[in-house]
């Protein structure tokens, strides 16, 4: 209690001894008004009020200044003081501002509100281009908050949440803040070097309340937000929005604003409703405050955002800019329910200021050295917007704690509960923490692992493992070990692993592995382990065809610049083929029988696919990322791959010193992929691949090219850009040369819901197109269509296709049924 007193009354004392022009901002019935806009006239200096109303303006001269604060809803107040000693204290109430349609004259049989947008449609593109570049400094708060928090999900318990829950299993979860420097240049290039950054209850954090994650530009046609939001001035925006003329209203320099809410034609179009102020002549943004649902977002665990921005016009510049930004949201998922809000403050603009692409580099976003290490002192001289009780208290509490929870006492604590063996652990496997010293270790459950296929019959697994973190988790060491028993084949077999990861900048992995396994020809198993077994017993459809690999390798990956990554692996191999060992079934049909194991001859039972063999195998391969970003924390780097550009993959796969000489072979192969969304028009994905063997007449079918297929119809992937959905999963290897092509287009209600009743469902059309050609066989086709995002509320788990595949015309036709789970 005491530690709590002295550490509230030294923030009190400092926040006093440091803020410069300070107050508080009021209503006429002195209720505090927050996040109120106060800047010094006519310049970008800048900073808004906190939820208790209470600011501070970092001026450091004494001066005549002219402070201005502004607040939706309320008549502008402007206030001059001399300044001679700081700290000065400067209060303002605000009078509710008088809307009104008095001064509005119709003079045609429009609609007041269409005229006004189509005024300020047709100048999007005009103001959006007065701002070419920029520099700014930038402040952001994030703060997230958990009321009635369920004490388990899913079984698995959530703990205190760092120390942010009260008895009512309630409050802040998640807060943080950061200092920034951005430099903007027009359309994309956006830069931002943090210089502090403190995380609530973790005096190593980093905050995530990055600038580029928030630069929403209602100028843009559209702002990414989950899905592609129209903007209200959108070129197309009388397509998705209704208009109405609230009334009108003259700012501080004798402007006529016009307040228009902007109303959705359709309910889960991805838009906005609100109110968007224009103003008159100028037909540029005063402000907005705009809401959307996570429906419309396609974010199913938030229940609304309201995005709020504020603007200032500098007389220098003879520009509006964007002031503060504030995005509040609701969410809700898995009986968790809670709100939080991200504040951000832009001020000290300079505007146009010569910036070229020569200023940028893929490095986004960059911290200051020790930016994480700021105390208190340093925050409350150059936060511009004050924390407020309830924040003030979690920095404490959670400082308080932390020093608490970093100690040797309490993690031993806390692992001599944690480790205790439950009956549970039987199912879900066990695991021992030792978290002072950064190591666990443990074993997965038997039960959980236990799978029937026709080579080992029921099968199950056991699996031990052994990890150690070091550098805060930079580096890592991790054992795996796996065994293995069919009890039809009466064969024990396993595996064992282990990686070491040297840094977590450019990321190098080294991999050592071993053992025996029964594994699918198609190393991408494109059929699970329980998904075959439903097959098997209740279908008798054995469709996973497993050889016995009994192995050595090595395996080494590392960035080597950016947007380069490259994987070697080096094996040595002993193949051998393997049969059928069990007829088991749960409902046999008497005029159905298992497949043979050989996946060339579904009826050579008996009979190998390949001879046993030995042989040497090299994998190179080239990831690269054209146009790939970058974070640069310290000692670490963290990648964001662009939608604009797609994904290179090159590779050499060569086999040599086989013990059958036929078998030795070389490949080329390649991979280009990317995903992007078409303005509103929803997502367009593709896939192609195209690969050519050397000297692999006679190569076994493990090495042959094997393609994705699904011949149960159920698919747990998001899209089918890898994959044929109705051909089988070895109809078509090759050893040959070949060309697979795959394109999905999912219109994200861009259609659906344009048409009376279906819009009501909020499903997603999806249409796709794939091709396969090889030497030795027809071109394969697939088209589909089919309805995403099925299901009610937030569970939309369901998509069903109607596939139909050709091949020299007609082949067949399935409906294929995709499960995703968040």
């Amino acid at each position: 209690m005491k530690t709590k007193l002295l550490s509230t009354l030294l923030l009190l004392f400092v926040g006093i001894s440091n803020a410069q022009i300070k107050g508080t901002v009021t209503d006429t019935k002195d209720k505090p008004l927050p996040f109120v806009n106060i800047f010094i006239e006519n310049t970008y200096k800048g900073t808004t009020s906190n939820e208790d109303g209470n600011y501070e303006l970092n001026i450091t001269e004494p001066n005549t200044y002219t402070v201005v604060f502004q607040f939706l809803g309320y008549k502008t107040v402007k206030k001059t003081v001399n300044i001679e000693s700081f700290p000065y204290e400067l209060d303002a109430s605000l009078a509710d501002e008088e809307i009104s349609l008095n001064e509005v004259v119709i003079t045609t049989g429009e609609n007041p509100a269409n005229a006004i947008m189509r005024q300020a449609i047709a100048k999007r593109k005009e103001n959006l281009e007065k701002i070419q570049s920029y520099k700014a400094d930038f402040y952001s708060r994030g703060l997230i908050r958990i009321k009635d928090a369920p004490e388990k999900i899913l079984g698995q318990d959530i703990g205190d949440l760092g120390g942010g829950l009260d008895s009512t299993r309630s409050g802040v979860i998640y807060l943080s803040e950061t200092i920034s420097k951005l430099e903007f240049l027009r359309p994309n290039k956006l830069k931002e070097k943090i210089l502090a950054s403190k995380v609530s209850g973790d005096d190593k954090g980093f905050s995530f309340n990055n600038a580029i994650d928030v630069e929403f530009d209602l100028y843009n046609n559209t702002i990414e937000l989950g899905n592609q939001i129209i903007s209200p001035i959108a070129n197309n925006a009388f397509g998705y929005y209704r208009y109405t003329l609230e009334g009108v209203f003259y700012d501080d320099r004798g402007n006529l604003i016009n307040k228009i809410k902007a109303t959705p034609r359709r309910e889960n179009d991805p838009v906005f409703e609100g109110f968007i102020y224009i103003v008159e002549d100028q037909w540029t943004i005063y402000a907005a405050e705009l809401d959307i649902t996570g429906v419309q977002a396609r974010i199913p665990a938030v229940d609304k955002i309201t995005i709020t921005q504020n603007y200032a016009f500098s007389e220098q510049n003879k520009i509006w800019t964007k002031m503060s930004q504030n995005i509040d949201f609701k969410y809700g998922l898995f009986g968790i329910k809670g709100d939080g809000r991200f504040t951000a403050v832009y001020s000290n603009y300079s505007i146009n200021p010569g910036l070229t692409r020569k200023d940028f580099s893929k490095e986004i976003v960059s911290f200051a050295e020790e930016a994480n290490k700021k105390d208190s002192l340093f925050w409350t001289s150059i936060r511009p917007v004050p924390l407020t009780e309830e924040e003030i208290t979690d920095y404490i509490k959670k400082d308080s704690i932390q020093i608490v929870k970093d100690s040797k006492v309490y993690k031993d604590s806390v692992d001599k509960v944690n480790n205790k063996f439950k009956v549970s652990n039987i199912i879900g496997g066990y695991t021992f923490n030792n978290t002072y010293e950064n190591w666990s270790a443990g074993i997965t459950s038997p039960i959980e692992a236990i799978s029937f296929n026709t080579v080992q019959g029921w099968n199950g697994n056991i699996g031990g493992f052994y990890t150690k973190n070091f550098d805060e988790y930079k580096r890592f060491l991790t054992v795996n070990g796996n065994i293995n028993y069919g009890f039809s084949d009466d064969r024990l077999r396993g595996t064992l692993s282990a990686t070491y990861k040297f840094n977590n900048t450019s990321r190098p992995f080294l991999t050592l592995s071993g053992g025996i396994q029964a594994t699918q020809f198609n190393a991408t198993e494109p059929i699970s382990r329980f998904e075959n077994t439903v097959a098997s017993l209740f279908f008798e459809d054995n469709y996973m065809k497993l050889y016995d690999r009994s192995f050595v390798q090595a395996s080494y990956s590392e960035e080597l610049f950016n947007g380069f990554r490259l994987y070697t692996t080096l094996s040595y191999e002993r193949r051998k083929a393997l049969f059928n060992t069990t007829e088991q079934v749960f409902y046999p049909e008497d005029d159905d029988v298992y497949t043979s194991n050989n996946p060339l001859d579904e009826s050579a039972y008996g009979i190998a696919p390949f001879e046993t063999h030995n042989l040497v195998k090299l994998n190179v391969a080239a990831r690269i990322n054209f146009g790939q970003e970058y974070l640069s924390y310290p000692d670490s780097k963290f990648n964001i791959t662009k939608d604009k550009y797609p994904t290179l993959l090159v590779g050499y796969e060569k086999a040599l010193g086989a013990t059958n000489e036929d078998y030795n072979f070389d490949q080329v192969k390649a991979r280009l992929y990317q995903s992007f969304n078409i303005s509103n028009k929803g997502r367009f994905s593709y896939n192609i691949r195209a690969g050519k063997f050397f000297n692999a007449d006679d190569i076994s079918f493990v090495d042959f090219q094997h393609f994705n297929g699904n011949q149960i119809h159920v698919s747990r992937s998001g899209n089918y850009t890898d994959v044929f959905n109705n051909l089988g999963y070895y109809d078509l290897s090759t050893n040959d040369s070949y060309l697979e092509m795959h394109a999905e287009h999912d219109f994200n209600g861009f259609i659906l819901s344009r048409i009376p009743l279906l819009k009501k469902l909020n499903f997603n059309l999806v249409i796709g197109a794939h091709t396969l050609a090889t030497p030795d066989f027809k071109p394969y086709q697939e088209y589909t269509i089919g309805l995403d995002n099925i299901g009610w509320g937030k569970w939309r788990f369901l998509r069903v296709d109607y596939v139909r595949s050709y091949q020299s015309g007609f082949a067949s036709d399935a409906v294929l049924f995709g499960l995703k789970f968040f």
